[in-house]
């Protein structure tokens, strides 16, 4: 396991900015001043998007080219609304952070005026496919990925309980069903889900959904269109209703509704029960819940509703973006270009104890073998519907509770799935949306 960088003692100005949109307007002043030959770059990001391994990359990019970089991080919970003044107003900083998205990056940054096409740049064909089309717009690159985007939501499982009852990997609905059926016989519960936190169930059918895509190719495509909905999908009704025979079937186990998401790894340590819905950073939670539970212990496969054999990916995280408005759009590439080096994305692999694999073709691999073994098991992936269809991640808690009354046979998967429709034509009409007109 790699072990976590501790904080550096930086040589790099590091700037916690407090929210006030004016903040960075004399920094800004100063930069424009500045002769060529001493350019100080900014770069303003999200809090924990910037890594200590990258500011430590940013010294010797320091060394290597005489261009300094100022680093200003800001809390959270105000970077959104910073960003966006500052972009309304022409005040952005040389580059700066955001989550991708293609419609977000188009709609929320208007990417195309505040943004610089990267697509000629070096490193711009070794973006995963996938990530590169998130960040893009009119067919130009515009962002550098920033995070491991490889964890995915996937089935964990205690590897020594499926040995102890001789089971295999499910490749389907049936054969994961068998597996259940098995374990809940031996006197464990199979499947750890909390239902308490209002999120975490619905990952079943979001990151599921897939398996329509799969039955019909391009439907992402027609429902962002509005040339579809969700009603009347069978493979989505088949995900529903096989949510609901998990639970008909006690799967889930008595207390499901009250489970918490913060008690996962303890009760997979625990051996109580056997599966659950995680990242593939659980094995060393588990791990830390019981240090006699090895991290490689706990394995993963895709959630197998509606047969599904996809891996299941999110290509969207914090992206760097070069400001449009920037005078020094030069010297902001040529940090891109030393950040994509196969040499720094090593380094970053290796000192972000999280990192696994960055999103470029040239970035080396620090899976654990239980994670390689997952991601080789899958030849074939695809992008998740709360990412792929449009207005369907901002009622990502109003899926959950309608899933949670539907658990409860208030409601049916043919009306939940009515409601996503409503609910999406209502956020389409706010947002303007030709397609709905």
């Amino acid at each position: 396991m790699k072990a976590v960088k501790k904080m550096l003692a930086l040589g790099i100005t590091v700037s916690m900015l407090a929210g006030m949109a004016g903040c960075g307007s004399e920094k800004s002043k100063e930069v424009k001043e500045e002769d060529s030959k001493d350019v100080t770059l900014t770069f303003m990001a999200s809090q924990d998007w910037v890594q200590d391994a990258e500011v430590e990359l940013g010294k010797k990019f320091t060394e290597e080219t005489g261009i300094k970089v100022d680093y200003q991080i800001v809390p959270a919970d105000q970077y959104t609304s910073l960003l966006m003044t500052k972009l309304n107003t022409g005040e952005c900083t040389d580059i700066f952070g955001s989550q991708g998205g293609k419609f977000d990056i188009q709609t929320q940054l208007n990417i195309a005026k505040n943004g610089v096409d990267l697509s000629g740049e070096s490193w711009a064909g070794n973006v995963d496919e996938l990530v590169a089309a998130e960040i893009s717009a009119d067919g130009k690159l515009y962002g550098q990925p920033m995070n491991d985007l490889s964890n995915v939501w996937a089935v964990a499982y205690n590897k020594n309980i499926f040995k102890e009852l001789d089971l295999e990997i499910p490749t389907d609905y049936a054969s994961f069903d068998a597996v259940c059926k098995k374990i809940l016989d031996a006197g464990i519960t199979p499947i750890y889900e909390c239902v308490s936190d209002g999120w975490h169930h619905t990952l079943w059918f979001p990151e599921c959904a897939i398996a329509a895509e799969t039955a019909e190719p391009g439907l992402a495509e027609k429902l962002n269109a509005n040339e579809a909905k969700f009603e009347g999908n069978q493979t989505m009704v088949t995900i529903l209703e096989q949510m609901k025979d998990m639970i008909d079937k006690g799967y889930w186990g008595q207390n499901y509704m009250s489970n918490a998401y913060v008690d996962t790894a303890k009760n997979i340590a625990s051996g109580e029960y056997a599966m659950t819905i995680a990242q593939q950073g659980l094995g060393q939670e588990v791990n830390a819940a019981d240090a006699e539970f090895d991290a490689e212990d706990i394995g993963y496969f895709v959630m197998p509703l509606a047969d599904n054999q996809k891996l299941n990916v999110s290509p969207v995280g914090p992206t760097r973006f070069v400001y449009s408005g920037s005078k020094h759009q030069e010297e902001a590439k040529q940090y891109l270009e030393f950040m994509a080096r196969e040499e720094s994305l090593a380094f970053m692999t290796e000192e972000v104890a999280r990192f696994n694999k960055l999103p470029f073709k040239n970035a080396p691999s620090g899976y654990l073998d239980s994670v390689q073994e997952f991601h080789d098991r899958y030849s074939e992936e695809d992008t998740v519907y709360q990412v792929a269809v449009k207005y369907v991640n901002p009622q990502w808690n109003q899926i959950g509770a309608d899933l949670s009354a539907m658990f409860l046979g208030e409601v049916t998967p043919e009306e939940l799935l009515k409601n996503i429709d409503k609910m999406r034509s209502e956020q389409a009409a706010a947002a303007n949306d030709e397609a709905w007109k």
